[in-house]
């Protein structure tokens, strides 16, 4: 199943997912079923993370070109709420964001665009993340944007106060500091 939102680029995709009183199995990569979805590309890394406390925001993140990515994440234990936002510069949609629920019942998963800055927290604890990437990751080309910039409008399900994050993660600029990394019109071609 694929659901679209309101911003174009972001889907959420959920695998078939076959149970029985053994276990379940899945199908959670298939290029074809991408490829019909519009995602026709190639992941040249897996990362996987755990957070051991609920409330952690990892975000919000992305990288510039020349080793933009972009990602596929899913939940494999735990909950998140997963969040991106257009950072696109002449996107009719910049500045916006949208926000789902990853967890390892529901079984879904996000697709996150290059021109996208992207983060989550986690809804409780021990949480896995697992996400398949496009390109390498660079530490010249890490970048971020803060995670509770007012601009952005975001409903985080942490109070600010007791949210768990990283120095990095604290110290992203807002959007209105942000450089002009990505560019709508290049994007949408």
């Amino acid at each position: 199943m694929i659901e679209k939102f309101d911003i174009e680029g972001p889907l959420v995709l959920t695998p078939k997912k076959f149970g029985d009183d053994r276990g379940f199995f899945s199908e959670t990569y298939n290029k074809k079923m991408l490829c019909e979805a519009g995602i026709n590309r190639d992941f040249v890394q897996d990362n996987h993370s755990l957070s051991i406390k609920k409330g952690v925001i990892r975000g919000l993140h992305f990288q510039i070109p020349p080793c933009a990515q972009e990602k596929l994440v899913r939940v494999t234990r735990g909950s998140i709420f997963d969040v991106v936002v257009d950072i696109r510069i002449g996107s009719p949609t910049f500045g916006k964001h949208v926000g789902v629920e990853l967890s390892a019942e529901n079984w879904k998963q996000l697709w996150v665009p290059i021109g996208f800055a992207h983060g989550f927290c986690t809804l409780e604890p021990n949480t896995e993340v697992i996400y398949k990437v496009t390109d390498y990751y660079s530490s010249q080309c890490d970048a971020g944007l803060a995670w509770n910039d007012p601009a952005l409008e975001i409903n985080w399900p942490v109070e600010p106060s007791t949210a768990v994050l990283s120095t990095k993660d604290e110290n992203h600029p807002g959007l209105a500091q942000l450089p002009d990394y990505f560019n709508f019109s290049q994007s949408s071609n």
